[in-house]
């Protein structure tokens, strides 16, 4: 899928995660626009995903809280930018929801996040599922890169895989 947003990720400034992944598309887009379907696998365990919100708009927003095994709480907030059903969700924290500009977290990179999932495979079967998480600063991209982008968001990934397949073997 063509991403309008840029033509390729700068690799001094964006993180990427890409992957393909045997579970349908649809049960992809379903686990993360729907809260239910969203906070089981959203962060590693044992953390974990106690809130969440989803406006699913330009402009809405998207909302979680993450708890640390200790119990401490971390609240993320942004505002989607652009959602193409069933393949692109993009939103950020730079900005709350209705595009007002939005403070930073303490100690937290400022991200703008593309989410793009595309059928691949036999009828469909499998997703080619690409997870971008742009920054604004070099600094930024270290910071968010050593706080374990490409392993939490794997295993998050790996996560959900997992509860689409059990929801699968359930219906």
């Amino acid at each position: 899928m063509t991403n309008p947003y840029f033509q390729s990720p700068n690799p001094a400034l964006d993180l990427v995660l890409h992957r393909v992944v045997g579970v349908p598309c649809e049960h992809v887009w379903a686990a993360w626009t729907q809260p239910e379907l969203l906070m089981p696998w959203f962060c590693p365990l044992p953390w974990k995903t106690i809130e969440c919100e989803i406006d699913l708009r330009p402009g809405g927003q998207f909302r979680t809280v993450m708890q640390s095994p200790e119990g401490e709480k971390f609240p993320n907030a942004g505002c989607y930018l652009d959602i193409v059903p069933g393949r692109r969700l993009v939103w950020t924290g730079a900005l709350s929801p209705g595009f007002r500009p939005a403070d930073p977290t303490p100690g937290m990179p400022t991200i703008t996040a593309i989410i793009e999932m595309e059928p691949t495979g036999a009828n469909g079967a499998s997703t080619r599922y690409t997870a971008t998480s742009l920054h604004s600063s070099l600094e930024a991209t270290k910071q968010h890169a050593a706080m374990g982008f490409h392993s939490g968001w794997s295993t998050a990934l790996d996560q959900m895989v997992a509860a689409i397949k059990h929801q699968l073997a359930r219906a």
